[in-house]
């Protein structure tokens, strides 16, 4: 069962790559903890279903049931926040005007498709604003554990789930590594788990390489 501290690594680091004044969607599950890790970075947060400007998760005393994220979870909404209705804010994500959108995937291809709202023969909540934020933000992370519950690695050589959308995302960061989509594939750009590059290959089932030969630069500084 995965700690509640790995979900957490993965939203601080996913933080960082966040900048001053970006407008930014964060999806249902860890992204929804990126929240936490923001520091004194201006960010708009927006959620598709109305709202730009939303704040950090309310203490129980301060729950609005009116009040809600996409995910159907309670939220605050900062000064100068913005309501409008689910059409204004689709049309704000297809217009190209959110700057990164976070989204939590079920797999991720070696060329950086995802497939993140259905799974055969199981009832999840859907596609949502997947395929929208998939093809309308500028940036798109993906956020998750790098292994499901059965052993199996969301990073995979080809999607066996239903795509989200031919949109290649840039970056998927999870609890083993940071991950980049180029046009030769899949590169490691970091190593966040005390693990070697060859064996997390070993655990994905295929060949990993870093962006950079990071371990020629560890041993030519040493």
């Amino acid at each position: 069962m995965l700690s509640q501290d790995k979900k957490h690594v993965i939203a601080k680091r996913i933080a960082e790559e966040l900048e001053h004044g970006q407008i930014v969607n964060l999806g249902v599950g860890i992204p929804t903890l990126v929240t936490s890790y923001l520091g004194d970075k201006e960010i708009y947060l927006q959620t598709e279903n109305g709202l730009l400007g939303m704040g950090p998760h309310p203490t129980e005393e301060n729950v609005d049931i009116d009040l809600i994220n996409a995910g159907k979870e309670p939220v605050t909404y900062l000064k100068g926040a913005s309501f409008f209705n689910s059409a204004d804010s689709f049309a704000l994500i297809r217009g190209g005007h959110v700057d990164v959108a976070v989204l939590g995937t079920l797999q991720v291809d070696i060329h950086g498709e995802i497939a993140n709202w259905a799974v055969p023969n199981q009832p999840i909540l859907g596609v949502g604003g997947a395929m929208d934020l998939v093809t309308g933000a500028k940036k798109v992370i993906a956020a998750a554990t790098l292994f499901a519950k059965d052993g199996s690695s969301k990073l995979v050589q080809e999607l066996s789930y239903k795509l989200s959308g031919i949109r290649r995302v840039e970056l998927f960061v999870s609890d083993y590594a940071v991950f980049k989509f180029t046009d030769t594939g899949v590169k490691v750009v970091e190593m966040i788990e005390d693990i070697s590059i060859e064996e997390l290959s070993e655990k994905v089932g295929f060949q990993l390489e870093y962006l950079k030969d990071l371990s020629k630069l560890i041993n030519s500084e040493g």
